[in-house]
C-alpha cells in the first residue's frame, strides 16, 4: 500500500478542530494559529452554562473563524431554551452551522433524549441554520446499541432529504484506519449518503490519549492504545496520528465512492500544537517515512 504526499495533502484539506470554553480562555488569539475561516467546533459540556459556548462562538466569529457550536440534546431544558440559543448564535456570531449530539449524560435534564428530537423541532429552519453535523460511531457506542445507531442514521438521512438540510457525520476519535474505512463502507451499503468528517486525535502523549480513550470507551481503539500505554517508559512519548492519516488518505484516494471528506482534530495535546500540525499537513509540509506514515517538516509533532 503506497500513498503519496499529494494524496495526504488533498485528504487534509478543509480540516476542522474543536475547543472547550475553558480551553478557549487559555488562547490569546485564534487568528495567530488558524487561517481565516477555519472551522472551529465549540463544545457544550454536561453541567456547563450554554452561554459560555455562545461567548466563545462570538469570539471566534470576531476573529475571522467559522464557529460551529455543539448542541447536546440531553443537556437542553426545552424548545424555548433551544430557540433562544439558536437566536443568540445567529445574532451574536452569524452561525449557519451547528453540531448536534445526544450528549454524554445518562439522564436527560429536560425534554430531549436524542439528537433527532431537536432536529425535528423545526427551529433550525426557523433560524436559517440549514447545515448541521450529527454524531458518527465507527466503533459503536457504549450508550447506544448498534441497531439503534443504524436506525438513527437512517432517520437522519431521511430527514436531510425531506427538509433539504445539509447534514454530515462527524465521528468520535479513532486510532485505526481499517476500522474506520470498513465502517464507512458498511454504512454506505446500508444507505448512508451523508458526507463524513473523521475524528483524529491530535499529537499527544500516550498517557493523555489513554486517558481520553478511557473516558470515551471507544472499543477496539481503546485496546490499541492500551497496548502502548502498558509500556511505562513510553507513557510520555508523543503519539502522532500520521499512520492513521496516511492510511485514511490512501483509502479515500482509492475508493471514488468513499464518503469521507474531511478530518476533525481533537486537540488532546494542545490547541496550538494540533493546529500547527494540521496546517502543515494541509500545506504538504511532510516527508514520507520508509516504513509508512510521515513526519511533519519543521515541527516537533
Amino acid at each position: 500500500m503506497t500513498v503519496n504526499i499529494q494524496q495526504i495533502q488533498q485528504a487534509a484539506q478543509g480540516w476542522s478542530i474543536e475547543v472547550t470554553p475553558a480551553g478557549a480562555a487559555k488562547i490569546d488569539s485564534f487568528a495567530a494559529c488558524l487561517a481565516p475561516e477555519t472551522t472551529v467546533n465549540v463544545t457544550f459540556l454536561p453541567g456547563t452554562d450554554p452561554m459560555e459556548t455562545v461567548a466563545v462562538t462570538k469570539r471566534l466569529h470576531n476573529e475571522g473563524m467559522k464557529a460551529v457550536p455543539h448542541l447536546a440534546a440531553r443537556s437542553l431544558k426545552d424548545t424555548d431554551q433551544l430557540d433562544g440559543l439558536l437566536a443568540a448564535y445567529r445574532a451574536e456570531a452569524g452561525v449557519d452551522e451547528v453540531l448536534i449530539i445526544g450528549g454524554g449524560v445518562d439522564k436527560p435534564i429536560g425534554a430531549f433524549d436524542n439528537s433527532m428530537q431537536i432536529l425535528e423541532t423545526g427551529l433550525f429552519q426557523k433560524h436559517g441554520i440549514m447545515r448541521a453535523g450529527v454524531a458518527g460511531h465507527p466503533e459503536g457506542s457504549p450508550d447506544i446499541s448498534d441497531l439503534e445507531i443504524a436506525d438513527a442514521l437512517a432517520a437522519k438521512n431521511a430527514f436531510a432529504k425531506r427538509e433539504g438540510m445539509k447534514l454530515y457525520i462527524e465521528t468520535q476519535f479513532c486510532f485505526e484506519a481499517p476500522i474506520v474505512l470498513d465502517w464507512e463502507k458498511r454504512v454506505r451499503a446500508a444507505g448512508n449518503e451523508l458526507p463524513i468528517r473523521i475524528g483524529i486525535p491530535g499529537p499527544a502523549t500516550i498517557k493523555t490519549l489513554f486517558r481520553f480513550a478511557q473516558i470515551s470507551g471507544i472499543g477496539p481503539s481503546m485496546r490499541f492504545i492500551s497496548k502502548q500505554a502498558r509500556n511505562v517508559a513510553k507513557l510520555m512519548t508523543v503519539q502522532s496520528p500520521h499512520m492513521l492519516l496516511s492510511d485514511l488518505a490512501y483509502g479515500m484516494a482509492h475508493d471514488p465512492d468513499c464518503l469521507i471528506e474531511h478530518f476533525h482534530f481533537y486537540p488532546f495535546g494542545g490547541f496550538g500544537k494540533t493546529a500547527a500540525y494540521a496546517n502543515a499537513i494541509a500545506a504538504g509540509d511532510i516527508q514520507l517515512l520508509p516504513k509508512g506514515g510521515f513526519d511533519v517538516i519543521g515541527t516537533a509533532a
